[in-house]
This record gives structure tokens, C-alpha cells and sequence, in this order.
């Protein structure tokens, strides 16, 4: 009988050490429409959330709409970058092929992101088609739309997925879907506070390097179940 598992792998900041590089584009696209913001305070307002919701809390901050000239001429320049800098985290593609359970990307990013983002990294053929976006669903996280649409379409049940998350939005949504959640905190973006957070928002465990995650799953997998 298969293994009912499935590994539900967030994109950004878990398979790819994408947000400083997509915090630093939305901090400096303030800064130019004169709402002066840092790196790390993009990070706090910003990471986890789909493009929607990054372009309406954007707006909040500014006090004004963006201008879609604007926005369309930084998100044409941060593709750009993911393609000349874009790096995998360091260790994931070999974690990855350690574990012989079925596997998906599940993102709040865009479906071209995303697929920029797994090619510029080589990391594309460990996943083939088995990648969601949250622009599929009605609500992102922490809602846990986009991670039952995952399960839901590979035919899974909640409580057989795992989800590995960097984000204490998408831990809280694994949790709301019913999934056991793996806290990843060794991208470049995470610093102590950001650890607590993600402990705090219910992951079952929470590793700083991709050579602990297959100890980790299977941790996970022999752990009780929600």
C-alpha cells in the first residue's frame, strides 16, 4: 500500500532564499513613492502573504494607491533579479531526494514566481505540476485554503500532510487545515524573533538547516495526530 503522506514544501524562504531579495524590491519601491521603509521592516509586514494582500498593505503604508506603472516595473526588475541571483537554500535538494514521500510546492506566490523561482534554482523537476499558488484560492494564509487545495487534488487527507513553513502565517494555516508543520528558520531572512514566532504559531518542530528535515519528518510522521 502507498505511504499516504505528502510533503507540502512553502517556496519562499523554504526552497528558495527569495525574501530578502522580494522584501529589499518592495521596501525600495516605498521608499522611491516616499514612505521611506528597511529591509526588515518589509520582512515584518510582508512575509507569508499573497500579492494581493502585499499590494494592500503597501497601499495602507503609503496612504495612497500605487500606481500600476510602478508596480508593474518593480515586479518586472525583481524577476529579473530572481533569475541573475536566485539561490536554493543551502542543503534542500538533497534533503528533498532523501525522503521517498510524495511531494508538492503550495506558495503564496504567483504561479509565474514560483516557476521562475523552481528553474532558476534547478529545483523544477523534484516537483513536475505538483505546484499551487494561493491566486487558485479564495482566502491565503493564514487561511488554510490553499494547503487542503493541495491535499484535496492529490488526494491526501489532512492529517497525512506535513507541511515545512518559514512563516507564522503558513504555520497557522497548516495548523487551521488540520497538517502537522515543520518551522523552517535557516533562510537568510530569519533572525531570533522570527524563530519564536514561527514556535509560537504551533509547528511541531522548527530546524535551522535543510540536513535536519528528513529527521524531522519522520519525527513528525510517528508523532500524534491533531
Amino acid at each position: 500500500m502507498r505511504d499516504p503522506t505528502l510533503l507540502i514544501f512553502d517556496c519562499d524562504g523554504v526552497l528558495v532564499d527569495s525574501e530578502l531579495l522580494a522584501n529589499a524590491a518592495i521596501a525600495e519601491l516605498l521608499t522611491q513613492l516616499g514612505r521611506p521603509m528597511t529591509v526588515q521592516e518589509a520582512l515584518a509586514a510582508f512575509v507569508g502573504k499573497r500579492l494581493q494582500e502585499v499590494l494592500a498593505t503597501a497601499e495602507a503604508l503609503l496612504g495612497a494607491p500605487i500606481p500600476p506603472a510602478a508596480a508593474e516595473r518593480a515586479g518586472r526588475q525583481l524577476l529579473e533579479r530572481f533569475r541573475r541571483d536566485l539561490k536554493p537554500i543551502d542543503g534542500v535538494g538533497g534533503a528533498i531526494e532523501m525522503l521517498p514521500y510524495r511531494r508538492c510546492v503550495a506558495s503564496s506566490s504567483s504561479p509565474k514566481r514560483i516557476r521562475i523561482s523552481l528553474e532558476a534554482t534547478g529545483l523544477a523537476s523534484l516537483f513536475g505540476d505538483c505546484v499551487f499558488s494561493a491566486e487558485q484560492v479564495a482566502n491565503g494564509k493564514p487561511a488554510p485554503d490553499l494547503f487542503l487545495l493541495a491535499a484535496r487534488s492529490l488526494g491526501t487527507m489532512p492529517a497525512d500532510c506535513i507541511v515545512i513553513e518559514d512563516s507564522p502565517l503558513g504555520i497557522a494555516a497548516a495548523r487551521s487545515a488540520g497538517m502537522r508543520a515543520i518551522g523552517f528558520a535557516g533562510g537568510s531572512q530569519i533572525d531570533a524573533a522570527a524563530v519564536t514566532r514561527i514556535a509560537a504559531a504551533g509547528a511541531d518542530r522548527v530546524i535551522h538547516r535543510m540536513a535536519d528535515l528528513p529527521a524531522a519528518v519522520e519525527a513528525v510522521r510517528g508523532g500524534p495526530r491533531d
